[in-house]
């Protein structure tokens, strides 16, 4: 004969079936969750790998090493030369670029060895780098531990990587002909900036999967949107100074007008439009370009206060803590750039200013994210 269950019994055990049901299908459950502490690691160790690339790219460029190699190998180019033989045929090929005839005419095997080093380190980082990531996708994806809708995510880092190996041959070719010493400063600029856009990404991906899915939902309805669009148009004025950059790198710029605030004693520098067409000098014409740059980060900077002075305004202490660290950083990188110019920028204090670049841009990021997606915190915060 069937027992009588009481009201309460009966509520208790309509519960415990929809815990069960509930658990079944929470967002984070099974494969949906993946291996996000894994890939979060793996995506870590792809970031410190790509900043230490772009500082390696930037000693390339202050050594003027990046057209000792004349030729692109993807595969056999890993291996340097084994013999004295090949060294002195590498030597030969560098000796028919503009750079030696024009510039390093009369320089020795030893002093070639220093700068083709460079540049082959340079290149085996990033073939290093794309094993990196090779390896770590395809065993994630082979064990099926990536989280779903990330396999697309995960395989963009793949295609910027690769793109970002052919842009670099773009940007070496053109200094290999014609009368150029030094490669077009704006596929150098185009080349820095693809590898700040990859460093982006894995930023904001490291960010994700610091949360689970249901984290993410639940954070982003607390979302400040005025603050998180005022992240946006920070992160890409950042963006644009960061390109800026690279072309007053890529003409040394930056070795040139050494006075500020002033430049040769002017608030413009002189001659600013003298090459045809007009638009060359935007991008070949040293007063001009470090000029822009100059124009530029004071905006930038201008802005970042602005910026900031928004964020006082939110509730959220880390919210508030990610904007502080923001503008000390950006007051840090200015100071830095102005010390560079006014040194006439020797590659030790150069590096360090493309370093903080990379510091800035990563906390531009991480403080849009935090707005996106603010963290709970108590009523006294």
């Amino acid at each position: 004969m069937t027992q009588k269950r009481t009201i309460f019994e009966d509520v208790g055990d309509q519960n415990q079936k929809a815990d069960t049901a509930i658990q079944a299908g929470v967002i984070d459950r099974g494969r949906a969750k993946g291996a996000r502490g894994a890939i979060r690691v793996w995506l870590m160790i792809l970031f410190g790998l790509v900043a230490i690339m772009i500082a390696v790219g930037g000693l390339t460029r202050l050594t003027d090493s990046g057209l000792s190699i004349t030729e692109w190998k993807p595969v056999t180019g890993a291996l340097p030369p084994m013999s004295e033989q090949v060294w002195i045929e590498e030597f030969e090929k560098y000796k028919q670029i503009p750079e030696y005839q024009l510039q390093n005419k009369g320089m020795s095997l030893s002093e070639f060895k220093t700068i083709f080093w460079w540049e082959w380190g340079h290149r085996q980082l990033g073939r290093f780098i794309g094993l990196v990531w090779a390896v770590g996708f395809f065993g994630f994806l082979a064990a099926r531990k990536i989280p779903t809708g990330w396999t697309a995510k995960l395989l963009l880092l793949g295609a910027l990587g690769g793109l970002q190996g052919a842009v670099g041959w773009w940007m070496v070719s053109s200094g290999l002909t014609g009368t150029m010493l030094d490669v077009a400063s704006y596929r150098l600029a185009t080349h820095l900036g693809l590898a700040f856009v990859i460093l982006g990404f894995i930023s904001w991906f490291v960010f994700q999967l610091g949360l689970s899915e249901k984290d993410l939902m639940q954070r982003r309805r607390g979302r400040e949107a005025r603050l998180f669009g005022y992240g946006k148009g920070l992160m890409y004025l950042t963006f644009a100074q960061i390109l800026l950059g690279a072309l007053v790198a890529g003409i040394d710029a930056g070795r040139n007008y050494i006075d500020w605030p002033l430049m040769a004693g002017g608030f413009f520098p002189p001659d600013m439009f003298s090459l045809t067409p007009w638009w060359r000098n935007f991008f070949e014409d040293d007063g001009l370009v470090q000029f822009t740059h100059r124009m530029v980060g004071y905006a930038l900077f201008i802005f970042g206060i602005i910026v900031w002075r928004i964020s006082r305004k939110s509730g959220n202490v880390h919210v508030r803590f990610g904007y502080n660290m923001v503008l000390a950083m950006m007051f840090l990188q200015m100071v830095l750039g102005i010390v560079t110019v006014m040194y006439s920028a020797p590659w030790q204090i150069a590096i360090v200013h493309q370093v903080g670049a990379v510091a800035l841009w990563v906390l531009v990021i991480r403080a849009r994210f935090g707005a996106g997606f603010p963290p709970p915190q108590s009523v006294r915060g």
